[in-house]
């Protein structure tokens, strides 16, 4: 039975009647001549918590799980509130008698209440709690009051109490009996004392003032040994329960003889004070007694009479001198005072009765105990001011000044303290956080007492600051400048932004972003692009600095909070320049249509200006510095040109015998790194009138003929060379004939013939070979004895062709219209046809030097001899080689997307544009999903990035292929194949399969009184989808109703018995199981077992009697016979089938039979990390309440 008292709410005074059994009355006090009901109400101060109080009453020796009250109710709270508050009960260090279940708002006994062990003497008897509830956090003080039951009866501390009176003791004589000691209080403990019938004593019976009571045997007729010599009497003490219970002893008088005189006190109370914790041996008081006899009978002995407890241990008395001392330990904590009676006791056996009360005087010995109740960290660094950060309770078991505690922290921590109920403290926030400046505190609080000297405890509490976005990112720079080179390949690193954001974890992670702006009218992005994750700016395009010299746009840095901040920078992009503009000529202007001629008149002196080549080079700075230099001139010692100003000037007097027709080429160059160059041609006429110059032009218009003819000519003269390789005769006869003709022109003439060789062979157009035309004047002299020398004009052209698809023969053509077809010709050439016999590799030799000997058949013979230099250009005939063939590459799961994960390189050993790599991914499928969306390469570097964040649990590896392509044409490439491995990280908590937890009916596994010390109770059954070290589970006991009577095995998580299964045991056993993985850090799952300790089934019922019968009765599952992992996974199966026995109310029926009705099948979802449940057939044994019961397999 249980009785409620609201402190702050409704008193009620407490009222019972034993009557059988106890029935609870409420008594209300009434006001207004018992018109009405009134309220007295508390009130209390509120800090941040809201606090109550409520009192029970109850017997001892209640059933665990009997009910107390109904918290809830009697609180006023709903039971959303006492689950969101997380409602618990904190007890501090003593046992925790009680159990809150929060699902139904009761308070249940879960501990057994013995009221003697509980609080002794002491009444009333009653213990303490508090229940608290979180955000917002309450505070209510529980009192339950114990009330005693009559289990204890009354006890003697001896079997025989054996005394020796003498005869002559006189009427009235007192005997002081043992008292019996009744653990009861009130009504229930000792009330009465009976002795047996005589004719010598009667008893008296006397009060302590603690309440104690004793007896005394008082001698009313005179003893006669020699009739009685020994008297046998037994006592009786009774206590006043229902049903009454008594202790008796024997009583043993021998009767003495003669010693008349007892001895007496010289003071009825002896008063002493002690300090607490004296030492032993400490004096404390001396007792003196006197007796009249003389001789052995009046020698008196001292002792203690009827010491309660262990009073026989903390002092100790002289039975010759009366000196009291001290034995053992004091404490003033446990007993602040001590009566002890005192007997004088002569040789004749007559004793007088004493009484010393000591008092314990109290020391400070105690520090006091600083208990945390609650404690919430981390803390936002938002959080407001006066937010409660911790509830703390500090005890101090002295007392008055000695139990006077105050608590203090440092004065330089944003925190106070706070009082807000008797021996509870508040920690609150008196100033606002910032993560940024301190992430975490180190709260040292300190409670001193009021001693002298004062004692102290200290406790530290470590309080995490969570983390609030309240810092946008920053740039190193208000604006950044970077320069680019023109024609640079797109997708082509730039430059890199960084900010840096001063929050954590994802406040601080910084995305990177192009603000939309234009550039000329077009948006920005089509120029640059920017890595998201680092930042990098990307070339979307390839630059032209004559179309755009430098331009601006914003770099936008974002968190990752919510909601997300942000800072801008601004960004200049300045284009530098590259030489890629050839010169261009102005003037002279160079026309097909018209001879354009200056005229020189042949009077001109030295330093005469001709005229000026005039050109301009798009490019900037030394791009476009042009020099000017005479390639080719028909008398170079008469012109030349300014170097910087492209001015042709005479270098000496023009005379009579210079040519009319003078032709001039002119380069004209840049500065540039290579340099570009243009020609041009300028025709000069030496003449002083314009008549003259006529006259000199008139072979032009049939020499443009001859020009435009040229084609025809060659394509006539390699037909008449193709004819004479195929007619052998011919050949034989052409041989002697040239070399008859030869002999003759050496003879009548020693005149070498001098060619004019171009004065640069540079390389022009970048391919590493000649240009492709070259035009040779031959001047000759015919043979002196008949004719003086004549001016020699044009008479064939040498084309040097070479075909850049060909590896054949390089030849010399030479027009159809020869020197040697005219038979008065006096000079012969000779033409030199250079041949490739064998095959070029310019990977293996990129350049020949060729010497070409001549040697005459004089006597003695002559030789010179002429070096070629040539190079051989590139053809893309090598494909680009990746050094392996197959790579692999490991990468965590849940990484970020867009992080680099491998590089892949090739290599090609052509030059130029041929060499040039690009990287491109295959186009194949993971899992039907295109390798795409996986990851990504870049075509410059090979660099692969991941597109997505990889889940180990959903794909474990891929296998993609990388193609090398080069820039020739037609373009050659090679694939390599790259093995992203996925590795797991332990992202999963264990999932329990088994047992169940359901919220709809209550789960018990059955464990008879009989089970020996390892029997198998039943077995958590858990997987983890993690693999390797990750899913390695272990098991452990958290919480028990009795953890001395169960244990799980570490590694299978069988849940076995370690002892003998005895009747005191409760049925109701509940325990929580923690299954903890392997990981780094470990992640666990927790589990409720609920067990039956009872043989039968119907025994289990009756403790569930708090259960309606509408509610379900308890399911007791038939394990599986085989728990072998039979999948090689470490774990067990994936279904399993269960039996359930159960019965219907036997209110109504008795036990009915079972049928087939249903089926549970255990689901896992591997994609979902909440609750597995048991899925259930429609049909359910609950939903009918007269069905028979029903079978589940």
């Amino acid at each position: 039975m249980r009785y409620k008292e609201h402190s702050c709410l409704v008193y009620y005074p407490l009222a019972m009647a034993l009557e059988g059994s106890l029935q609870p009355k409420c008594l209300r006090w009434r006001l207004c001549c018992g018109l009405r009901w009134q309220i007295l109400i508390f009130l209390l101060y509120f800090s941040h918590i809201v606090s109550g109080q409520i009192r029970y009453s109850i017997p001892e020796e209640m059933k665990k799980g009997s009910l107390i009250g109904n918290v809830a109710q009697d609180l006023g709270l709903d039971l959303k509130r006492l689950r969101a508050g997380r409602a618990r009960i904190v007890t501090g260090e003593s046992i925790q008698y009680t159990e809150l279940k929060t699902d139904k708002g009761i308070l249940v006994v879960s501990e057994r209440i013995d009221r003697e062990q509980l609080c002794g003497d002491v009444t009333p008897c009653s213990f303490n709690f508090e229940i608290i509830l979180e955000t917002p956090m309450e505070l209510h003080r529980v009192t339950v009051e114990i009330l005693d039951v009559n289990d204890h009866a009354p006890i003697f501390p001896n079997n025989h109490i054996k005394f020796e009176i003498s005869e002559s003791a006189t009427l009235g004589s007192r005997f002081v009996l043992e008292s019996a000691e009744d653990h009861d209080v009130g009504v229930n403990g000792l009330q009465n004392y009976v002795l047996t019938t005589n004719d010598n004593f009667i008893l008296k019976q006397h009060a302590n003032p603690d309440g104690r009571r004793f007896a005394e045997m008082i001698l009313q007729k005179p003893l006669d040994r020699e009739e009685h010599p020994r008297l046998s009497l037994k006592l009786i003490a009774e206590d006043g329960g229902n049903p009454q219970r008594s202790g008796t002893v024997n009583i043993e008088i021998t009767v003495l003889d003669v010693n008349d005189n007892a001895p007496v006190f010289n003071q009825s109370v002896y008063r002493a004070t002690v300090m607490e914790n004296a030492q032993k041996g400490t004096f404390i008081t001396t007792l003196n007694a006197s007796d009249a006899d003389s001789g052995s009978n009046g020698l008196v002995t001292y002792s203690f009479s009827n010491l309660k407890g262990n009073l026989a241990d903390i002092f100790e008395i002289d039975r010759t001198t009366g000196k009291i001392s001290v034995a053992g330990q004091i404490d003033f904590e446990k007993d602040k005072k001590y009566e002890i009676r005192v007997e004088a006791k002569d040789q004749g056996g007559l004793t007088d009765l004493g009484k010393v009360v000591i008092e314990i005087v109290d020391i400070n010995d105690n520090a006091p105990v600083i208990n945390v109740m609650s404690f919430s960290s981390p803390v936002s660094e938002d959080s407001p001011l006066g937010t409660t950060i911790a509830i703390i309770n500090v005890k101090d078991v002295d007392s008055e000044r000695n139990g006077q505690v105050t608590c203090s922290i440092d004065t330089n921590l944003p925190f106070k303290i706070k009082l807000s109920m008797t021996n509870y403290y508040n920690l609150i926030t008196d100033l606002t956080f910032d993560r940024e400046t301190t992430p975490e505190y180190n709260i040292t609080i300190t409670a001193t007492d009021s001693g002298s000297p004062p004692l102290s405890s200290t406790r530290t509490l470590h309080l995490r600051i969570s983390d609030v976005n309240d810092n946008a990112p920053l740039f190193h720079q208000g604006s950044y400048s970077t320069y680019v080179t023109e024609n640079n390949s797109p997708g082509m690193s730039i430059f890199t932004v960084s900010a840096r954001d001063s929050d954590w974890n994802q406040n601080a992670r910084i995305s990177y972003l192009l603000e939309d702006t234009q550039i000329s009218g077009t948006p920005v992005s089509t120029y640059i692009s920017i890595n998201s994750e680092t930042g990098v700016l990307h070339a979307v395009r390839s630059f032209d600095y004559e179309q755009i010299k430098e331009f601006t746009f914003v770099a936008k840095a974002q968190d990752g909070g919510s909601p997300p901040l942000s800072s801008n920078v601004s960004v200049n992009i300045f284009i530098q320049d590259q030489n890629d503009n050839a010169p261009q000529v102005l003037y002279p202007v160079q026309t097909s249509s018209s001879l354009v001629a200056e005229m020189v008149p042949r009077s001109a002196d030295v330093g005469y200006l001709v005229t000026k080549v005039v050109a301009v080079d798009v490019d900037s700075g030394q791009n476009a510095w042009l020099s000017y230099k005479l390639q080719k001139a028909t008398d170079r010692a008469l012109f030349e040109v300014g170097l910087q100003n492209g001015e042709i000037r005479t270098v000496r007097q023009v005379t009579d015998k210079d040519a009319v027709k003078q032709r001039l080429t002119v380069v004209v160059e840049d500065n540039g790194q290579p340099s570009r160059s243009a020609t041009v041609n300028v025709n000069v006429a030496v003449a002083d009138s314009f008549p003259e110059v006529l006259s000199e032009f008139t072979d032009f218009t049939h020499d443009k003929e001859y020009n435009d003819n040229l084609t025809f000519y060659l394509v006539l003269a390699l037909a008449v060379v193709s004819f004479l390789f195929i007619t052998c005769l011919v050949v034989i006869i052409s041989v002697k004939i040239y070399r008859w003709r030869q002999s003759r022109v050496l003879y009548h003439s020693n005149l070498p013939v001098i060619p004019y060789y171009p004065p640069r062979y540079a390389d022009t157009l970048g391919t590493g070979t000649l240009q492709h035309v070259y035009n040779y004047e031959v001047c000759r002299t015919t043979d002196s004895r008949k004719s003086d020398c004549k001016f020699v004009r044009p008479c064939s052209q040498n084309v040097l062709i070479m075909d850049p698809s060909s590896t054949g023969t390089m030849q010399r053509m030479q027009s159809e219209q020869n020197i040697l077809d005219e038979p008065d010709s006096p000079l012969e050439v000779s033409v030199l046809e250079f041949k490739q016999y064998g095959s070029l590799d310019r990977e293996s030799v990129s350049e020949h030097n060729i010497t070409v000997v001549a040697t005459d058949a004089g006597s003695p013979p002559l030789s010179s001899k002429r070096t070629f230099h040539l190079k051989v250009s590139d053809v893309n005939d090598n494909a680009p080689v990746f050094p392996r063939g197959v790579y692999n590459s490991y990468i965590a799961e849940n990484n970020s997307p867009g992080v680099s994960i491998f590089t892949v390189r090739a290599k090609d050993t052509d030059s130029n544009q041929n060499s040039r790599i690009y990287y491109i991914l295959e186009d194949t499928d993971v899992n039907g999903t295109p390798v795409a969306a996986y990851v990504s390469v870049n075509a410059e570097s090979g660099v692969i990035h991941a597109v997505r964040s990889f889940d180990y649990e959903q794909i474990k590896e891929l296998t993609l292929v990388v193609m090398a392509q080069d820039g020739g044409s037609p373009p050659l490439s090679s694939n390599v194949t790259v093995k992203l491995m996925i590795q797991d990280q332990n992202d999963n908590a264990p999932q329990v399969l088994y047992p169940v937890q359901t919220s709809s009916s209550l789960v018990s596994e059955m464990v008879p009184r009989s089970a020996e010390v390892g029997y198998l109770v039943t077995k958590v059954v858990a997987v983890d989808v993690d693999s390797g070290q990750n899913a390695w589970l272990s098991y452990k006991l958290q919480k028990a109703t009795e953890r001395a009577l169960f244990e799980v095995g570490l590694q299978n998580g069988e849940i076995r018995t370690i002892r003998q299964v005895n009747d005191k045991d409760a049925v109701k056993q509940s325990l929580t199981v923690v299954v903890e993985d392997n990981g780094q850090p470990s992640r666990s799952a927790t589990v409720n077992v609920n067990v039956a300790v009872a043989d039968s089934f119907p025994e289990v019922l009756s403790e569930f009697t708090d259960f309606t019968h509408d509610k379900d009765l308890p399911v007791i599952p038939y394990y599986p016979p085989r728990y072998a992992d039979t999948l090689g996974t470490g774990t067990l199966q994936h279904v399993y089938n269960y039996e359930v026995c159960s019965t219907t109310d036997s209110r109504k029926s008795d036990c009915k039979f079972i049928r087939p009705c249903s089926q549970n099948v255990l689901i896992m979802d591997p994609s979902s990390t909440e609750t597995m449940q048991r899925m259930q057939s429609e049909n359910n044994i609950l939903d009918e309440p007269d069905s028979p019961l029903e079978y589940a397999c």
